[in-house]
Parts: structure tokens; C-alpha cells; sequence
């Protein structure tokens, strides 16, 4: 009975429009491509796709380049093409260097941007703050 209602769940899916949340921390970036109800239709991190196609995977201080986050994107703005996503808004959230990159990578990829919005959480004086960092 399980393995039916499975199928039926992942049946073929065809959305035109989605939602791209683009997370850009200090040590990895998470692409993760949505419909507009917020379903999750395929994701990609840093860490999670490989710089030649490869087995070999972004690990350690290299999950945070440009390049891994660049290359994350793009593999999930493939995954989101088959699918049949054409057109695009963009939610970007953190602090990360991936954060232009992997932008302009679902661009190159053949996805037509209509927004890009920033929605980085930002306290109204809320908690606070942890002790300053010493380097």
C-alpha cells in the first residue's frame, strides 16, 4: 500500500513559476528551489555537489567559496528545468560570499529572474547580542 501512494506523490510535476531560497552562511550556501506554496521541488549545497561533475565533493573552507555556491546552483537550476520552472523570484538570506554567485549562476542557467529579495533576519533591537568576537 505504501509503495502506491508514494507514486502517486511523486508523479510528474510541472510548474512554471517558483521560488528560489538562497542561504549564504559563513561556511556553506543551500539553494533550495520551491513552487509557490513553498513545496520543496530540489535543493543543493555547497557541500553536496562536486567542482567537476566528480565524486569528490566541496569539503571544509571550500564550501564557502564563490565558486562551490556557484556550482550549487546551478546543478539545482538543472534539476528545476526539468521539472518545467521557467521564471524565478529569489530570496536571499545570510552573510555569505555566495551569495552574487550563485544569482548570476541560476541566470546563466536559462532561468528568467523576475525578483530578487533580501530576507536576512534583522533584530529590532530584540535579544542580545553575544559577546564581541576576538581575532
Amino acid at each position: 500500500m505504501a509503495k502506491s501512494s508514494a507514486a502517486k506523490r511523486r508523479g510528474k510535476r510541472n510548474v512554471a513559476k517558483g521560488v528560489v531560497h538562497i542561504k549564504a552562511t559563513f561556511n556553506n550556501t543551500v539553494v533550495t528551489i520551491t513552487d509557490p506554496n513553498g513545496d520543496t521541488l530540489c535543493w543543493a549545497s555547497a557541500g553536496s555537489v562536486a567542482p567537476g561533475g566528480g565524486d569528490k565533493k566541496f569539503t571544509g573552507a571550500r564550501k564557502s567559496t564563490p565558486f562551490a555556491a556557484q556550482r550549487a546552483a546551478q546543478f539545482c537550476a538543472n534539476e528545476a528545468k526539468k521539472i518545467g520552472v521557467v521564471e524565478v523570484d529569489v530570496r536571499v538570506k545570510g552573510p555569505g560570499a555566495g551569495r552574487e554567485s550563485a544569482i548570476t549562476a541560476l541566470q546563466a542557467a536559462g532561468l528568467r529572474i523576475s525578483s530578487i529579495e533580501d530576507v536576512t533576519p534583522i533584530p529590532h533591537n530584540g535579544c542580545r547580542p553575544r559577546k564581541r568576537r576576538r581575532v
